[in-house]
């Protein structure tokens, strides 16, 4: 319920975006008339066949120290960790309503980030939060960009069961509890294709940022590779860009690169 006011009386206006096929509800909360009480709001604005449908659902907020603060939900109501892809679009959502201009530094759930984008308003760069360690579970690498994953080499990736392997990895002995976002790569030569099975959603998203950014890290560990790096990547919803340095022990400067598109825009009532 929004400001507790009766159901008949709810107005939401919302925004949805897109960033490679990851989609969000994006809503301009600097007047707080949106007072999150219940995740029962946000599962059904996020509902893709009784709701507006999305991955997530984004609020902007005013912020005394930043040009706006984002705060992320799942498309299960729940508070969630950061969203790369969202991080994208909640900063194209913010130059379309003249907040900022060629660049940003805004507040998410891991700390603040700084972010710059086109002239056009629908390619953005985001820098991600520094990364130092990775982890291994048997062959696969698991680290935390944001939020967690785990990330594995795999063959034939077109075809495999993406939502069946996932969900059997996500909902295992380790990390049932806390959840983790399963990725799967294959190394293409000229770029990385990946499919990701994302907690909070529970199902196979069109992309995920932070999803692969923590590829990108692990395959370049993987690998050897150490200096400045630009690594191309392919997911169902189109392309990204991950940009860093790595010295072989610590990765820096990482930026998330790629499309954020507003998709349509209207008003509910609830």
């Amino acid at each position: 319920m929004l400001n507790n006011k009766p159901a008949d009386q709810l107005k939401i206006h919302f925004y949805k975006y897109q960033g490679a096929g990851n989609d969000f509800v994006l809503i301009d909360n600097r007047s707080q008339s949106f007072q999150y009480k219940d995740s029962d709001i946000v599962l059904e604005l996020c509902h893709r066949r009784f709701g507006i449908g999305g991955d997530g659902l984004m609020l902007l907020q005013n912020h005394p120290d930043y040009d706006f603060e984002m705060l992320y939900f799942n498309a299960d109501g729940k508070p969630g960790s950061m969203c790369g892809n969202g991080g994208r679009c909640i900063v194209a959502f913010a130059k379309y309503l003249g907040i900022i201009d060629g660049e940003t530094n805004f507040l998410a759930v891991d700390g603040p980030h700084y972010a710059k984008i086109s002239a056009t308003g629908n390619w953005v760069d985001l820098q991600m939060i520094d990364v130092e360690d990775i982890a291994m579970d048997g062959s696969a690498y698991v680290l935390n960009t944001g939020s967690p994953h785990y990330v594995d080499q795999v063959t034939g990736l077109k075809e495999m069961d993406v939502f069946s392997l996932g969900s059997s990895i996500r909902n295992n002995a380790t990390y049932k509890a806390q959840g983790i976002n399963v990725n799967f790569v294959e190394d293409k030569g000229d770029h990385l294709f990946v499919r990701t099975f994302e907690r909070g959603v529970e199902d196979e998203t069109y992309a995920c940022g932070t999803g692969v950014t923590a590829v990108a890290l692990a395959m370049a560990k993987d690998q050897s590779r150490t200096g400045s790096q630009k690594t191309e990547i392919k997911v169902l919803g189109g392309n990204l860009r991950i940009e860093f340095d790595y010295d072989g022990k610590n990765f820096s400067n990482i930026f998330l690169c790629g499309p954020a598109e507003l998709v349509f825009e209207g008003d509910l009532k609830a």
